[in-house]
């Protein structure tokens, strides 16, 4: 494994552009990693990038920039690769994470209905996507024109929204809860509650477990991003 780059620069700020805006670090234009010139849509995405790379201190930790890493794969990756994105996004209305429930027990029966219900209904009223719930060990059969809408609706995205939708769908494990956060029908802390429903409650009924316990707490830091670039796209 490499070695962090030492921070070379002593201030990153945001600049207006023709194009949309940039970051500079040392009034020398960022990059991406593949060398591509970097603009966002808007000032408050690159103000938010310009915070992370402030914050470096020593060393520049790319982990440490969920909001820049997010940006720099639109660019890199989803505009090189927008079919597959699309694809990957959609994809998940076929195995829907609030379209399968429980059985048992009636608590957590009680709380996906809560928490899914309200997705699975907003699907229908805000995107036309009617996705069939089941319950227990049962596959669903979707329509592939369900899917075809998912797909139209990705598509109609552009490469730094694209990029969180497939992030967040695969996170979730769920086009609903994806669909909704970069919507603004969730927060990123609502969309961390629903997508990580059933690990809340074993975790509740069995004991809290250190290895299970840091996943979600990785889980909650990567929705809290998307939540960040989500909102920095639309301000």
């Amino acid at each position: 494994m490499s070695e962090p780059a030492r921070r070379f620069y002593k201030t990153a700020q945001p600049v207006a552009r023709e194009a949309g805006f940039a970051v500079t670090l040392d009034e020398r234009l960022l990059k991406t990693p593949k060398g591509a010139p970097f603009t966002t849509p808007t000032r408050a995405l690159a103000e938010a990038m310009a915070q992370e790379w402030d914050a470096q201190t020593e060393k520049i930790i790319p982990a440490a920039m969920p909001i820049t890493q997010l940006a720099f794969a639109a660019i890199d990756w989803t505009s090189r690769s927008r079919e597959q994105r699309i694809q990957y996004a959609a994809s998940f209305g076929e195995t829907d994470l609030c379209c399968h429930r429980a059985s048992a027990p009636a608590e957590l029966v009680a709380r996906q209905a809560q928490y899914w219900n309200p997705l699975v209904i907003w699907g229908c009223e805000s995107l036309d996507v009617n996705l069939p719930v089941v319950k227990g060990v049962v596959a669903t059969v979707i329509a592939p024109a369900e899917l075809s809408k998912l797909k139209a609706h990705a598509e109609a995205l552009d490469d730094f929204a694209l990029t969180a939708l497939s992030q967040a769908a695969g996170l979730a494990g769920s086009a609903l809860i994806a669909f909704a956060l970069i919507r603004g029908k969730l927060t990123a802390q609502e969309a961390y509650i629903a997508a990580t429903l059933d690990d809340e409650f074993a975790l509740k009924c069995w004991g809290e477990d250190a290895e299970a316990r840091a996943r979600l707490d990785a889980v909650r830091a990567e929705f809290d991003a998307l939540g960040s670039f989500v909102t920095a796209l639309t301000a």
